[in-house]
C-alpha cells in the first residue's frame, strides 16, 4: 500500500483520525493530501499530521489513487458533481465515509463507471478502535475491495455487508450503538450514586466494568449469553438484576429503539438522495 496516493476531500474529525491511523501504520506523508475549504481545518491537520493540504477538491485529487470523500451529507451531492469530470477522467477508486449516500447518488454525480465504497465507520473510530462496515458497487475489483479494507483498517476492525440496504442495520447497531453504551454506563453511575456511592467513584466502576466486560467479550471464544450467565451465580445478586431486566423487556426495550435508528437511517437515505 506504500505506493498508494490518497486523497481526502474534508479534513474533519474522522478524516483527520483515518490519516493518523495511516500514518501509525506506516504510510509515508507524502502519499497523502486532503483538501478543505476551512484554513483553520487545513492548519490544524498540517500541524498534526504533517501532509499537505489545499482549499481546491480538483488538485488535490490529481493523480490520486483513491479519493475518500469525507463531506458531510448535505453538500456531498455539490462536491461530486464539481470533481466528476475529474473522477471519470483518471478512474480512482472512491471511499465515502457518509452516512446515507447510496451508491446509487455517487454514480448518478461521479458516473457508472467510477469503483466505488460505501462504508459506516462509528465513534470510537477515532481511538483507532471502530468498527466500520462497507459495500462495493460492482465496478469496484477485488484488488480494490481489498485496499478499501485496509485502509478502513487503520479506524478499527472492518466488515463487508451482502447488501447495501444492510448498512442501515449497520447504522443503528454499530453506528450508532457507542451512545447506547454511553447511556447504559450513564445509567448504572447515576444508580450507583443513588446507592451511595460518591460520583467519582461510580462513575470510574461503571467505565471501567464496560471496558473489562467489553475485552472479556472481545478476546472470549464463546458466545455472549454464555459470559453472562457465567456471572450469574443461582440465587446471587447478578441474577436478580437480570431477571429484573427481563422482567422490564430490556431486550425488547433495545430491538425497539435499533428499529427506530434503522427506520431513520432509511429515512434520512431517501431524502438525501
Amino acid at each position: 500500500m506504500n505506493q498508494i496516493e490518497i486523497a481526502f476531500i474534508g479534513a474533519g474529525n474522522m478524516a483527520t483520525n483515518l490519516i493518523g491511523g495511516l500514518l501509525k501504520q506506516g504510510l509515508p506523508a507524502s502519499n497523502l493530501r486532503a483538501a478543505d475549504p476551512s484554513l483553520e481545518s487545513r492548519r490544524r491537520l498540517q500541524a498534526s499530521t504533517g501532509i499537505v493540504s489545499s482549499r481546491s477538491n480538483r488538485r488535490i485529487i490529481a493523480g490520486a489513487d483513491v479519493v475518500i470523500l469525507a463531506v458531510k451529507p448535505q453538500v456531498m451531492a455539490e462536491v461530486c458533481t464539481k470533481i466528476g469530470t475529474a473522477v471519470a477522467k483518471q478512474q480512482p477508486l472512491v471511499i465515502s465515509i457518509a452516512a446515507g449516500i447510496t451508491l446509487a447518488s455517487l454514480e448518478k454525480d461521479l458516473g457508472n463507471s467510477t469503483s466505488l465504497v460505501r462504508c459506516m465507520p462509528n465513534a470510537p473510530a477515532l481511538l483507532q478502535a471502530g468498527a466500520t462496515a462497507l459495500f462495493a458497487n460492482a465496478q469496484a475489483q477485488t484488488w480494490q475491495r481489498s485496499l478499501a479494507e485496509q485502509i478502513l483498517g487503520a479506524l478499527g476492525t472492518t466488515c463487508w455487508v451482502k447488501q447495501e440496504a444492510e448498512l442501515d442495520v449497520v447504522t443503528a447497531l454499530s453506528g450508532s450503538g457507542p451512545a447506547y453504551f454511553f447511556l447504559f454506563m450513564e445509567a448504572m453511575c447515576e444508580a450507583g450514586v443513588k446507592l451511595g456511592l460518591d460520583r467519582e467513584t461510580s462513575r470510574e466502576l461503571a467505565i471501567q466494568t464496560g471496558l473489562g466486560a467489553c475485552r472479556m467479550a472481545a478476546e472470549s471464544d464463546v458466545d455472549l449469553q454464555e459470559l453472562w450467565a457465567r456471572v450469574a451465580s443461582p440465587g446471587g445478586t447478578t441474577e436478580r438484576a437480570l431477571r429484573s431486566f427481563e422482567d422490564n423487556d430490556l431486550r425488547g426495550i433495545i430491538e425497539t429503539a435499533m428499529q427506530s435508528a434503522h427506520d431513520r437511517a432509511r429515512e434520512m437515505s431517501r431524502e438525501l438522495d
